[in-house]
Order: C-alpha cells, then structure tokens, then sequence
C-alpha cells in the first residue's frame, strides 16, 4: 500500500444574507472551505478538510510513496511541518479517513470505540437582540438540545447580561448555558485588547448568578497565570483551547489546572494522533475534553469520532444560528448534512472512515481560486 497522489481544492459559497459572526467586526460573505484528498494505489480516496494549507505543496513529497497506515509517522511528519509552514491538519483528517476505509474500520472504532454517539450542544454565533435570541433558545428545546452556548462581545456587558437574563428566565433548567467571551485570539483586523485578570473575574462572578455551565475564554490564550487564578476564584467551570497549537502548552494548561474543560479542534490543531493521545490524558486529570468545531461538517465529523471513540463528553459543540448559519450552508460540500436526533444525539455509522460522502457537484460550481474570505 502507497499514498500516490494528494490533492488541495479551495471552495467558496456566497452567503446571502452575511453571516455576521460575533468574533468578527466584519460580515462574512462567503464561507470558504478547503478539501483535502489523498489517493492511495489501490483506488481508495481520504477525505479532510479544515485549514487552508498553505505552503503545503512545498512537503507534497514527504506523504508519495508512504504506507497509508502508518498514522504515527504521518502525524510526527506533520507536526514537524507545522513548525516550519501553515496548519496542515486537514491532511491528517484525511490520512484517518484513508486508513479507516482500508481497514474497513470506522474512525471511532480506530480511536478506542469507546462509543459511535455523543450529544451535540448548539453554538450561536450571531449577536441577536433579546426577544431573538430567546425565540432561538426555546427553538432549541423543542428540537431536544441539551445546552446553548451564547456569545458575549455586544455593545456593552449590559447588552450581553440582559440577552443571558432574558435566555435563562425563559428556558428556565430545560438548557445548560454556555458564555463565550471570545477573548482567547482576534481576527487579524481586529485590534482590540483582551480582557485582563480583574474583568474577567468581574464577569465570571456576575455569570454564576445565572447558573452558567462553562466560561469559555475570558482571557487571551496565553494567560496561563489569569486562567489558573481565575479557575480557582469561581465555581464556573472555565473553558479554552481551541486555538492552542502545542502538546507542551496543552501540558502547561493540565499541569497549572488552568482550564477545566479543553477544547482543542482537530483541523486546526495537533491532529487525530495527537489528540487522541490529549483526551486520554485530559480525562485522566478528571477535566472535560470537547473540541471546538466552528468549521465545517468533516472538521465537524472528525470531532465526533475523536471525542466519542476516546472519552466522550456530556455535548460537543454545533454551530447552528437561523438562516445565518444553517447546516445547509455549513455542510455545502456534504451530500446530506450533519443533524442530531430529537433528543440531541449526533450517532455515527459503522462505515469505512469518517462516512464522508462530498457533493461533487456542489464542490465544481463552488471551486475557487482563492482559499480565504473574498
């Protein structure tokens, strides 16, 4: 078995009405998507997705020839790679996906087969006004989500308290909330400065009032010292991760108990071996393992069966925000996308891979020169 050919598709879908994201001072109109696919001689096609590669094709070379299986040399290489160039961890995806359809083994068999199903908690990503965003909670109880998580950065804290208020008093117990402060990195225009130690306490203190499960990234990602104190001043439990790139960060942040839930992406950090190495080790420090997954459906897929095949966790995260963000827009390149159950269970098949089936179609009339944001 050799790995004979790779290849790097860029895709944009024009977003009609803009999707503005509340990390994000400017609307996005078009959602970009990069496919990654590696062949192998015998026929079989991996698929991956995530980042946008660049410079990839300088180390096209280091992947020709090789055994398909050997996913710790694959990951080691990559990581290498990672160093020197962009984030190539859409390959890695990928290479999983490969080896999963020559074994005839599902990924989450392939990552422990702890389980095929895990429940999916929805993540808004649109700054709505009050009576919106609580016609979006209750939204969510009917379709049998256990969680919402909702996004801080409006105008003021105030703004942002009131829609909180507002979302608990009217779904009462029926949802766990979540709060992203989205102080953890910054769009590349953007220039504002992050919370330091006393807001973000500030703000945890006010959230415990309203029975909030997790603060995720109440300061900058490097603020190792601001995390630990703050995980010890509150009795939220404090979330980040998914923008850290290093195992020995992620060692750093087990080791100074910084965070109590993890939530690393695995196209845009450390892989599929590397991660599922991390969730073993997270559990063993009894703190929660759930990837951020602010992407597409594969990178979404991809979560899944490294979650549910290592650990677990009581939800992983689902963007899905009204008609700015549906599952249809997010999983263009999907033939069908990815939805959970009535009771909010995202359940994974027993087929070769990753059980990506890509929209050829919608994949030729949607390829772009560009990898990014036009």
């Amino acid at each position: 078995m050799s790995i004979t050919r790779i290849e790097i598709t860029h895709h944009q879908l024009p977003l009609d009405p803009p999707f503005p994201a509340s990390w994000d001072t400017q609307p996005r109109r078009k959602f970009p998507a990069t496919i990654v696919r590696v062949h192998d001689d015998s026929g079989l096609v991996g698929i991956g997705s995530g980042d946008v590669m660049y410079g990839f094709q300088d180390y096209v070379q280091l992947f020709i020839g090789k055994d398909p299986l050997d996913l710790k040399r694959h990951s080691a290489v990559l990581d290498n790679i990672g160093f020197h160039a962009g984030r190539p961890w859409p390959l890695d995806v990928a290479l999983w996906d490969l080896a999963g359809k020559l074994l005839n083994k599902p990924v989450w068999q392939m990552m422990g087969g702890h389980s095929n199903r895990i429940k999916a908690y929805a993540s808004s990503g649109v700054h709505r006004p009050v009576e919106q965003m609580v016609a979006l909670a209750e939204d969510m109880v009917a379709r049998g989500y256990p969680a919402l998580k909702v996004r801080f950065g409006r105008a003021s804290l105030a703004d942002d308290f009131a829609v909180l208020e507002a979302v608990r008093k009217a779904v009462g117990d029926q949802l766990e909330l979540m709060v992203d402060c989205n102080q953890g990195w910054r769009m590349p225009w953007d220039v504002a400065t992050p919370w330091d130690y006393s807001k973000a306490l500030e703000v945890a203190q006010e959230l415990q009032t309203h029975n909030v499960y997790w603060m995720e990234e109440p300061l900058h990602r490097g603020d190792y010292q601001g995390m630990a104190r703050l995980n010890a001043a509150t009795t939220l439990k404090i979330a980040g991760g998914e923008m850290t790139r290093e195992p020995y960060e992620f060692d750093t942040i087990l080791r100074e108990n910084c965070l109590e839930v993890i939530q690393p992406d695995v196209v845009c950090s450390i892989g599929m071996e590397g991660l599922r190495k991390l969730a073993l080790k997270v559990a063993e420090h009894g703190k929660i393992f759930t990837p951020h997954t602010w992407g597409n459906g594969i990178g979404l897929l991809a979560n899944i069966h490294l979650t549910a095949g290592t650990v677990g966790a009581p939800f992983i995260e689902f963007p899905l925000d009204g008609v700015e963000w549906s599952v249809e827009r997010r999983d263009f390149m999907l033939r069908q996308p990815i939805v959970p159950d009535s009771e909010g269970w995202l359940t994974l098949s027993d087929a070769p891979g990753l059980g990506i089936e890509l929209d050829e179609e919608v994949l030729a009339r949607t390829l772009s020169n560009q990898a990014t944001y036009a």
